[in-house]
Formats: C-alpha cells, structure tokens, sequence
C-alpha cells in the first residue's frame, strides 16, 4: 500500500468521551482508500467520509480522547483494519477518553503541529458541548498557535501558510440530549431503546404482582430520556429537573397512585431522572419515594436503577454527509457550525449560539425560571412536556360536551397504531367528549359494530403492537349508505381514522359522498399508520420506524450468521408494496451493496454492473454482501431472479442466501420513536377536531363540508401539519398506492457511495446556516425593551 506523500486538505473526525451507539451518523475512513493510509477512526458509519472522498478531499482520523489525549497519539492505520468495522457496532471503536491538557494553551498547541504536520484543516467533532465549546477555542487560537509554532521553530513559513485556517464543524454525541438546537442527539435514541426494553420487561411481572415500580435514568441535567420514556410507557409520574414538581407534590403523588389503582390499574409506574430535585433544591431519589410510596400507601414498590446499561447496546438507523457538505462549503470567515437534526432535516446551526443556549437553560434552572428552562430545550422538548401533562396529570372534566368521536383502524395493523388510539381516546375524554372505538375498520362501521371506550379501557396500550381495535382492508365505497346510517344512529360528530393507503383513499371516499349523504358532513382526520411510509401528506407514517428497526437488526443477525465462513451475499425482500422506503433506510443503516426500489428504475444492465462491482469488491477482503429488494420493485426482476443471477455471476467468488422477511416486519412491539410519535399524533388530532367542531357547528347541529374539515395529519419536514385530503389528489399515483415525489429518495446516493461505487453526489444545492431561534423568556424589566427592540429588528 503507498505512502501518501502529497500534502492535501484533509478532514478528520474527532469524538468525545461519551460512548453513544450510532449506525448512519459521522464521519468515517473510507474516502481515504484511493490514498493509501489512513488515521485511527470512530465507527460513526460511513456516509460522511465517503462523501467527502468523492467530492474530492482527503479524510483522516483522530484518537481523541476529550479534547487533546487522542491528538497527541493520532496514529496511522492501514485502510484494510478498518473494513471490519460494523454500522451495528455500538461505542467507539478508536476509544475515548477525558483529558485536561487540552484546557492548557500549551496543549492545544501540541494538538495544533500534529494537525500541521499532517496536513489536516477540516476537523469534525463529535461530542458534548465541552468538546463543541474546547474545539472551537482551538478554532479561534489558530492563527496564533501556528504563529508560535514557526517562532520555536517546529513548522516552517510554508506548513504555516498551507495550514492557515482551520475548518469546525460538530456533530452532538450525548445520550442525554442535554444539547440544545438538535431534536436528538447521536446515541439517545439507542439509550432510549435500552430503556424500554427494560420498562417492558418489568411491567409483566409488576402488573402480576400489582406492584409500583420506579425506574430511575440518565440526565443529570436534563430529563429528555426520563420525559420520553414517561411518554412511551404511559408512567403515572415522571421527575425531570427541568420543572420540580410543585410544593406539596408527595400528597399529590400518592393520590394520584391511589386513584389509579381505584380505577383497575394494577401497576404503576415512575420515571426519575437522576437529576431530579424539589423546588428546594434538593435531590429526589428513587429510594426517597420508594420510601414515600411504602410508607403512606402500603404499595408494593421496587426500584430499578439502569445506570451504564443505557450506554451500551447496537445502534439502531445522515448527518455525515452534511457535515462533510458543511466543512467543504467553508471559508476563514464561516463560523464553527454544528450540524443537527430537526424533524427529518439535517440543518447547520452556529456552535457558540447552541452552546450558549445550553448554558441558558441551566441558567435557567439555577435561578428557577422553570417554565423558561422547558422552553430553552426547544420546541420539540417543550411539545413533548405539555403532551405528558396533558394525558397524565389532568383528571377528566366532569362537565361532558355531549360530542361524540369515533375511532377506526383501516389497513394493515402495525406497531404504534395503539398509542395513537389511546392518546386519542384520553385527549378526546379530557376535552369531555364521549369516545367511541370502532371495531374492524369501515366494515365495523357500517355494521354498528361500535363500543363507547373509557381512560381506563386504554390502559398499557402505548407497548402493544397491532392494532387492539381490529382492522381490515375494506374501503368504504362498499358500505357508504350504511356507513351513513350508522353515523345517523350512533349521533357521531367527528371521526378520526388511523391507517395506511387504505385510510387514505377511505376519507377522501368519505368526503366524496359528502355531496349525497349528509351524514357525512362531519370534520375527519386521517392519522398515518402503515409500515410502507407510503401515505400521501406526510414524511413518516406511524409504524415505520418499528419496521425498519426490524429490518435492520434483521439483516445485521443475518451478516453474522455468516461469521468465520467463506463470502456470502444475502439476497433480502422487504415489505412496501410500491413504495421503496424500507428498502433504501434499511440499506443505508444495514450497510447494503444495493437496494431496489420501483422509484428508482433499474434494468438489466444496472443489475449487470451491480452483480460485477460485488464480485470485484469480494475479491478482496470483503466477506459478506447485503442486497435489499423492495417486494414490488419490477415484476419480472423477482427475488428469485436476482437471487439466480447473484448465484451464477458469483461462483468461485461467492455464494448466496435469500431470505423474505415478510409479515415479521408488522410485528414487535412499538420503537420508542413509534410509541411518542403516535402519541403527539393522536392527541394533536383529536385537539384539532375539537377546534373544527367549534368552528362547524351551526343552527344547533355539527355541518362540515368544506375541504379543510377533513385532513391528513402528517409530519412535513419540522412540523406536524394539517392538508385536506381533496388537495392530496395531485400528489398521488393511486396506480401504485404512493406519492408522486419523497424526499427519502435524495438519500440514494448515499448509499452507493457507502458500497464504494465511483459515482458523483450532487453538491450543488448549499445548505444556509440558521439561527437558534431566541425564546421569549422572563427577563428583568430594564432588558425587556432592549430584547424586544432585538427581536423586532431581525423580523424586518
């Protein structure tokens, strides 16, 4: 292997104490093949290094230990070591480690000639705000570092000059999501899932025993996993310490448990976080209320602690690639930016403004500006807050609104459907409406087969997958005049309708009769639900995640089955009828050679090239190969084809395995993401339908006809958003049960540079950097009129 001798621009990726799971995330090693060697690296994936290879910089790599240790021992790997590396391997392969030097100015000019010396002025950091906060001192001391460096005479004039400014950009590494600006930090998803395996394993025996278990997590500073997880689980009672509970909360505790089991529950459960404290400041354990629980109830109570359980655990499924984009994109005068996630967005932020808002909330905190803190965290933090409070500190009106809502499932079930139903239900008793479940879908509702549901009748649905309500594919053009009738005799006001492509075109059915059948003139929403993501309106369906995330823990147990043996490829059908999402997200977290979808045509000669680019690459060292096959993809190039043509194309290469993973892909319980995501869904919904009752009740009665009174409720890039379902129409191919365009499929590319195709990623598009937006926070009266003054100027 040569020995890189010309000195380039280079990128190298450095990580921070925290050991957070990952898949698809960072930076990685791999643009570095065409140029012989390479630097020690962390297992972030792959998708940024290659990325940065193909638009033609070179990458390195950094043991980085905190903030200098790693630097100072920055070594060179042969490429070849690093190709053992998993995308479902959790930690940090190249290790991490605390270190103080680099606090120290002599320190960071130590780090300073290393990075000279080895021609790297791109850095990407991955880690907490220390890190974010240290890395961009080093950025700031630069110039004058490599000042004093030619003056002792360790660089010459001419390193000084080829290195003259140094490029930062951050990726945030923090099981707590304790940094502010990002919806979700790399790894907290991974601790998220750690913990609700534990919740689900405890519940059983708890709920057996009728006992109260409280489970206390990581955050010393922030209660996002402690808040999340309360969400997920349906806890009774979550401590964060972001917002103490109010004075007097022990009484309140224990009434609150008390009623709960008055009502049938025969489990309770608690989520603390570890920084949990009162309004005193003083800490609240999980041993203090065990003893508070056992002493004034009499209850049944355990404690479980997770502590580093949370940490560790494989990744589950693009901010690399955007961090690369972000390094090649600056100039001496960009500011240090830090790349994050916002709904489905990956977007460029200001590293010192994240870092100085973080700050502000603990500020926040200190001074007890509690609501203020909540609001710091963001608005995904703050959305998350006022859903819990609403379904589990607000007891039911006992004035009723004489409303009457209806709930279906149409479709296929999928995991995360019950969440929705149960948040729906409480949100709709809450608001004093009368809750109706609708049993079997349309057919269940054109047979009366209709059951009012209660607070309780809901309970410890948020973990069951499928669907409790039952469901069925039939649309309801077949039953529409008796659908009326029942609608006519049951008195139902508004409906609500969770499901796929089926519940779809069953409401904008639904709408269309509207012209001939009164009864129909009520406001519906339609909550997506399908594990196909193919639901015009919305980026993500409610059950996606939970099907992806069995795909790829799938296809990940599948390449290790392989393990110690001769080279194979895997040959993988997955489920989406048209649609190509779980193919593509699947191969870009499971690390496939290639994925075929119907959106993206492909014909002979593309599986040609494919079939001889895997052969060439197994070849090498390269043991196993995955492909993915979208179940519908082309109806001739089937499973069994590419399975035959792999097969003979690669013999005296290697061999093949195929496998259909079929309806396994419905089932499981709900991810962490599924189970809060049909949460918001069903509580926003059941919200916006109590408004256009409001808006649609006229002459005493409820008359709802226009096109905006009955909408899909998606998630469109950053927010959850209401579309009529008549103005769906032109988005739609109703042949093929999809959307006309989806963003997932500008990620393809991606996936073909990570299998190590020579291909071109269009860089044309350039992302701006945004601005964290300024709270509107409590403040001393004499900064009022300065902040508001601020605030009117960056309007105009």
């Amino acid at each position: 292997m040569p020995t890189v001798t010309k000195r380039e621009q280079r990128s190298a990726p450095v990580t921070q104490t925290d050991l957070c799971a990952h898949r698809v995330f960072g930076l990685s090693r791999d643009l570095a093949r065409r140029h012989g060697k390479i630097k020690a690296g962390r297992n972030y994936g792959r998708a940024g290094g290659r990325a940065g290879g193909q638009v033609g910089r070179r990458a390195g790599r950094l043991l980085y230990g905190g903030d200098l240790q790693g630097i100072n021992k920055l070594k060179t790997v042969v490429f070849t070591i690093y190709c053992t590396v998993s995308l479902y391997q959790g930690g940090t392969v190249i290790g991490s480690a605390r270190c103080m030097d680099f606090r120290a100015r002599e320190g960071r000019m130590k780090a300073a000639l290393n990075l000279v010396k080895l021609g790297i002025t791109n850095l990407c950091v991955i880690g907490g705000d220390g890190s974010l906060t240290g890395a961009n001192q080093f950025r700031t001391e630069w110039s004058t570092l490599l000042v004093d460096l030619v003056k002792a005479g360790k660089i010459s004039d001419d390193e000084a000059k080829t290195s003259s400014h140094l490029n930062i950009v951050g990726m945030v590494g923090s099981i707590d999501n304790d940094f502010c600006g990002t919806d979700m930090t790399i790894g907290t998803d991974s601790a998220l899932h750690r913990i609700i395996e534990v919740v689900d394993a405890i519940t059983t025996t708890a709920q057996s025993h009728q006992r109260t278990f409280i489970l206390e997590v990581m955050g010393r500073h922030c209660g996002y996993l402690a808040l999340v997880t309360a969400l997920a689980c349906g806890a009774d009672w979550v401590f964060i310490p972001e917002m103490p509970p109010d004075e007097g909360w022990e009484g309140h505790l224990c009434r609150r448990l008390a009623d709960q089991r008055a009502r049938g529950c025969r489990l309770n459960v608690i989520i603390v976080a570890e920084g949990a404290m009162g309004r005193d400041g003083k800490p609240i354990g999980s041993e203090d209320i065990k003893k508070l629980v056992e002493k004034n109830l009499g209850f049944d109570t355990r404690t479980t602690v997770l502590g580093h359980v949370q940490r560790g655990g494989t990744p589950p499924p693009r901010m690399g690639v955007e961090a690369v984009m972000a390094l090649l994109e600056a100039t001496p005068e960009t500011p240090a930016c830090v790349v994050s996630l916002s709904g489905n967005q990956a977007v460029r932020l200001p590293l010192m403004e994240c870092v100085q808002v973080t700050k502000d909330v603990t500020t926040a905190m200190a001074e007890n500006r509690w609501e203020d803190a909540i609001k710091l965290r963001g608005k995904s933090f703050e959305n998350n807050w006022n859903t819990y409070k609403m379904l589990a500190h607000i007891n039911p009106p006992d004035t009723k609104s004489n409303i009457n809502v209806a709930i279906v499932n149409v479709g296929a079930p999928c995991a995360g459907m019950n969440a929705a139903v149960r948040s729906a239900v409480r949100i709709g008793i809450i608001q004093g409406h009368n809750m109706l479940a609708v049993h079997d879908g349309f057919e269940g509702l054109a047979h009366g087969n209709i059951v009012p549901i209660t607070w309780t009748g809901v309970s410890g649905w948020t973990g069951k997958g499928g669907s409790e309500l039952g469901t069925k594919r039939v649309l309801p053009s077949k039953y529409i005049e008796e659908i009326s009738l029942t609608i006519a005799k049951f008195n139902i006001h508004s409906l609500v309708i969770i499901g796929g492509f089926e519940a779809f075109m069953g409401g904008l059915e639904l709408v269309t009769a509207r012209e001939k059948y009164e009864e129909l003139c009520i406001p519906m929403v339609v909550i997506p639900a399908t594990v196909s993501n193919n639901v015009p309106g919305s980026d993500f369906s409610i059950g996606a995640d939970t099907a992806l995330n069995t795909i790829t823990s799938t296809c990940d147990r599948i390449k290790q089955s392989a393990a110690g043996t001769k080279r194979r490829v895997f040959i993988i059908e997955t489920m989406g009828g048209y649609c190509g999402y779980l193919a593509t997200m699947a191969g870009l977290a499971a690390g496939a050679d290639a994925a075929y979808i119907y959106e993206d045509k492909f014909g002979i000669r593309d599986l040609e090239m494919n079939v001889e680019h895997l052969v060439q690459k197994m070849k090498t060292d390269v043991k196993r190969g995955l492909i993915l096959r979208n179940e519908k993809c082309n109806a001739n190039y089937t499973t069994d084809f590419i399975f035959a043509l792999y097969s003979e194309e690669g013999k005296g290469v290697f061999d093949c395995r195929k496998n259909i993973l079929g309806h396994m892909q419905q089932g499981g319980t709900p991810t962490p993401f599924d189970r809060n995501f049909g949460t918001k869904m069903g509580s926003k919904a059941v919200l916006w339908l109590t408004e256009k009752l409001k808006e649609t009740y006229r002459h005493g009665r409820i008359f709802a006809n226009t096109p905006d009174s009955a909408c899909v409720l998606g998630m469109r890039k950053r927010a959850l958003t209401f579309q009529p379902l008549a103005e769906l129409n032109e988005q739609t191919d109703f042949e093929h049960r999809i959307p006309k365009t989806s963003w997932w499929l500008k990620l393809r590319p991606i996936m073909k540079i990570l299998a190590k195709y020579n291909i071109s990623l269009d860089t044309s598009e350039h992302a701006h950097m945004e601005h964290v937006i300024k709270k509107r926070v409590s403040m001393p009266a004499p900064l009022m009129k300065e902040h508001k003054e601020e605030v009117e100027e960056e309007e105009e």
